[in-house]
């Protein structure tokens, strides 16, 4: 994370639209977040691409890469990829950012320059407003940990990572070799 500097909400969405630059706001905190790397973007698209074909094929809602989500009144998050579902899609203005409400699920990428706090926070402000899991996946580890009402499990490369209870009844599982083959180790 780098410099923060306190903001109020009309703030941030000022500012947001003025500079064109990717913020987020933290509980009041005004954080901007570095450019993704390659490696980050490529990981992000295949979680994305493989959640997009389950939900699509079963009517569920919408995958969002990159969208802001207000999760509380001065809290602001840009999850990687997001679930929301269909109910949620319905009492949402989807031509205004940031959407209401935090996504069924949301996944956080792990960067170099990410700092423990940063996705220890970010996970509990998606939990606290709603959200049914948090995915953090470490690239470099070839992991991801699974934050849910069922605790927090980490899942390692060759296991599948799998939702429980995101998705209704419905079983959704996906290798971790899928999200982190040819990525360099």
């Amino acid at each position: 994370m780098s410099t923060t500097t306190r903001v109020s909400f009309e703030e941030f969405l000022k500012l947001h639209e003025e500079d064109g630059k990717h913020y987020e706001l933290d509980e009041g905190n005004l954080v901007m977040e570095p450019s993704p790397s390659f490696r980050h973007n490529r990981i992000r698209h295949r979680i994305a691409d493989q959640l997009r074909k389950f939900v699509n094929a079963h009517g569920l809602g919408e995958i969002t890469e990159e969208s802001d989500f207000r999760l509380g009144p001065e809290t602001v998050r840009n999850p990687d990829v997001a679930f929301v579902t269909a109910d949620h899609l319905k009492n949402i203005d989807i031509d205004r950012s940031p959407v209401a409400g935090a996504p069924a699920l949301a996944v956080e990428v792990v960067s170099p320059c990410n700092s423990a706090e940063d996705m220890l926070a970010k996970v509990r402000q998606y939990l606290a407003a709603g959200s049914l899991a948090v995915w953090v996946v470490y690239p470099r580890l070839r992991l991801v940990e699974v934050h849910d009402s069922g605790g927090i499990r980490e899942v390692v490369e060759p296991a599948f990572l799998e939702a429980r209870g995101v998705f209704g009844n419905l079983a959704f599982s996906l290798p971790l070799s899928a999200i982190f083959d040819q990525d360099a180790q």
